[in-house]
């Protein structure tokens, strides 16, 4: 299916600019991405964590 080609290829686009993107930019993606996948949520945080240490973002300010 040429959806899940082109999904695949901005989901490791994404992936490999995430340090980039500003913080709101981030929180959206992920925000999105989790829909239905609730299970993976920490795992997908670690592993972008990891990836780019830049994400490691402190609490919003209030």
């Amino acid at each position: 299916m040429p959806d899940e080609r082109f999904a695949n290829l901005l989901g490791r686009a994404a992936m490999d600019v995430w340090g980039d993107m500003p913080r709101d930019v981030q929180e959206a993606l992920f925000e999105t991405a989790m829909k239905g996948h609730s299970g993976d949520r920490e795992a997908l945080a670690r592993l972008l964590h990891d990836r780019h240490p830049r994400t490691a973002h402190p609490a919003k300010p209030n």
